[in-house]
């Protein structure tokens, strides 16, 4: 590299200087990269401006905190690189060292971004807690060969760069150079802590700082995934205030509808009677959790490509709720949410991941003399599922070895497959039952058996597979795959005779982040917003059940409460799941967090809110055009109300993770 620097510049410090301007072009290529590859359809690059300028500031840190142990221990002229030709050689392996962690970062970035759509953070050590399952899913999903030889040739091409620079910084100056100007070193040093402070910067340099830029894409720029990963390890240590629970206790009684003798209480414990829509005959229970099952994917919301045809055929037979949302993204979030009624709010760390949290009271358990089971085609130590499961009493879990059919990938069994196994265990029942069948093939490598050949392989072309939500043919295939795993279920129960009185439930764990701007439009455009929470949601019973379309928002939370709610008998509640069937005058709304960028907030029937914890940023989005066609006094009277409520169960939320026992409180 030629680079005119004063020869009166001791050789260290020419180095330092060189380097920094290496490791600075380094972090602009990935960043220009990750613009690249995933800027949305309806960005620009020229927006993305303050997203650059705020990156500079975040890399400038990181290359001062890569480059300072060689300014401060060079202070000392026996730790220079050029003191020896020993000291050249450790401080070129160092350089190597921080390469590789550096570009180990950014690929482990990629490979986040195309799936969650974010930054790398430490959400990442839940996976590494299943190393093993984890590994093969990313060598099952992705070209791990071609990715780890290019991460080596990329390390060892600049370790020949950085060996390079050290040899031209010689060969360029005289012997007389090699001096150890002490304020030359006092300088370099001064300026890499101001690197690290923050350049040009009055206060320091934060990680939040980035989310004032209020857009995801523009933050997720500007940050690099080292400022990432490393600011978000302090929200893995669950945390919650007593005070703060008690203080919006009043907010949730409103909200739950408490009766007069619990709010006397202080608690959330209600006692729920059987009401009008219960079923005497009590039906066995089926409960599916449909891995990313995206709303605006399905048929269910006139997507053209028409992906789940006989899924949308149960839900014009059922009782379907199109307006559901998961309170969180992710699997491990979706399936406590969904068995214990709470929102997993933990920031950087699954609640089935957290031992003060894991121990969770379910309604599961007040259906006395039913038999319980769970279903799951791979290992139920992944996420720690298992022990999330056994909080439901005398659960009887089938897992990944407890099955005849053959494992088709990391995941396990087929879903196909899971479903005829868990129907022929489930024919042999002689009492109630309630089963947790938890599916998975909707998600990478994407595998579908050779052996269903019976399922047609639509092809799609790129183009409409892009403009209508999918990312490419194989996620499409995979998610008209779950469609046929679902006919399968129903055809296969059809035929025993425990159909007729069961109760089927579908809901999806999550969704994906997807382009939806060619099905959300007019009223519906700022559903996009929330394409990783919006999931359909079926109670399906042909013979117990008249077909009805609810259009109100839900939770995924309240599904329990729900099925509970239909059952001829008595339950308790003690989360902040409602029974959508049984809350006359209910606030329809439904609570939604962004663990990555620190964002919550509430979904209601006209309106989106968001709040920020980290900054004060708040937003009232219209979800139908009529919504702000009220005055501003009544539109800031929402704002108002609605944060109110977002933070009430927030706060609520992480009190229920740490004290909803599973022993009464």
């Amino acid at each position: 590299m030629h680079f005119k620097i004063p020869r009166t510049i001791p050789l260290t410090i020419q180095w330092i200087i060189k380097l920094w301007l290496i490791f600075f072009v380094i972090f602009t290529i990935l960043r220009i990269a990750t613009v690249v590859l995933f800027i949305p359809a309806n960005d620009s690059v020229a927006n993305l401006f303050p997203s650059f300028w705020l990156g500079f500031l975040y890399d400038a840190k990181w290359i001062a905190l890569l480059l300072l142990p060689i300014a401060l221990l060079s202070v000392y002229p026996r730790f220079s690189p050029f003191f020896s030709e020993r000291n050249k050689r450790l401080w070129s392996y160092y350089l190597a060292f921080v390469t590789l962690f550096v570009l180990f970062f950014y690929g482990a970035d990629f490979g986040n971004f195309s799936y969650n759509h974010t930054r790398i953070n430490a959400s990442a050590l839940n996976f590494a807690e299943d190393p093993g399952i984890s590994f093969r899913m990313l060598w099952q999903s992705y070209p791990m060969v071609w990715i780890f030889l290019a991460l080596i040739v990329s390390v060892i091409l600049l370790f020949a760069l950085f060996k390079r620079t050290h040899v031209r910084t010689t060969r360029n100056n005289s012997q007389e150079n090699i001096v150890y100007r002490k304020r030359w070193h006092a300088v370099t040093i001064v300026f890499l802590l101001w690197c690290i402070y923050g350049l040009f910067c009055i206060t320091p340099l934060k990680w939040k700082d980035a989310f004032q830029l209020n857009d995801n894409f523009k933050s997720y720029v500007a940050l690099n995934p080292l400022q990432n990963f490393f600011t978000t390890l302090r929200f893995r240590s669950p945390s919650f205030e007593d005070s703060e629970a008690k203080a919006n206790y009043q907010v949730i009684a409103d909200f739950l509808q408490l009766d007069t003798k619990t709010r006397g209480e202080k608690n959330y414990t209600r006692t729920m009677q059987p009401h009008s829509h219960s079923l005497e005959s009590r039906p066995n229970v089926v409960l599916v959790i449909c891995e990313s099952f995206s709303m605006y994917k399905s048929s269910m919301s006139g997507n053209p490509l028409n992906a789940t045809p006989f899924f949308k055929s149960m839900c014009d037979s059922g009782l379907f709720f199109n307006h559901c949302f998961t309170p969180t993204f992710g699997t491990a979030r979706g399936v406590f949410a969904t068995i214990t009624g709470i929102p997993d709010v933990q920031l950087s760390k699954f609640s089935t991941r957290n031992p003060s949290a894991i121990n969770q009271r379910t309604i599961i358990n007040d259906f006395e003399d039913y038999d319980k089971y769970y279903f799951l085609g791979g290992s139920g130590e992944f996420n720690n599922f298992q022990g999330l499961i056994h909080n439901i009493n005398g659960v009887k879990i089938f897992q990944e070895g407890s099955f005849t059919s053959p494992i088709v990938n990391v995941w396990g069994i087929s879903d196909k497959d899971l479903f005829i196994e868990a129907g022929s265990h489930l024919s042999k029942e002689k009492k109630p039952f309630f089963a947790v069948i938890q599916t998975a093939d909707n998600h990478r490598p994407y595998t579908i058996p050779a052996e269903d050949s019976d399922f047609e392989r639509r092809i799609v072309p790129d183009d409409s597979l892009k403009k209508y939500g999918f990312e490419s043919l194989k996620e499409f295939q995979a998610f008209c795959y779950t469609d046929y795993t679902f006919k399968k279920l129903i055809q296969k129960a059809k035929e025993e005779n425990w159909f007729n009185n069961t109760l089927f439930v579908f809901v999806g764990d999550h969704g994906v982040e997807g382009e939806t701007s060619a099905i959300y439009k007019g009223d519906t455009a700022n559903l996009s917003r929330l394409t990783d929470e919006h999931v359909p949601l079926l109670f399906y019973a042909p013979e117990l059940l008249s077909p009805q379309l609810r259009t109100e928002v839900v939770s995924q939370i309240d599904v329990l409460p729900t099925i509970a709610g239909m059952m001829h008998d008595s339950y308790s509640n003690t989360t902040l799941g409602r029974d959508l069937l049984n809350s006359r005058g209910k606030q329809d709304a439904a609570f939604i967090i962004h663990h990555d960028e620190g964002n919550i907030g509430i979904v209601t029937n006209d309106f989106y809110f968001v709040k920020n914890l980290q900054i004060s940023k708040e937003e009232l989005l219209p979800l139908r055009s009529s919504a702000f066609e009220i005055s501003k006094e009544k539109r800031d009277s929402i704002k108002n109300a609605l944060s109110t409520l977002t933070t009430a169960i927030y706060e609520t939320a992480k009190w229920m993770l740490v004290n909803n026992r599973q022993e009464k409180y």
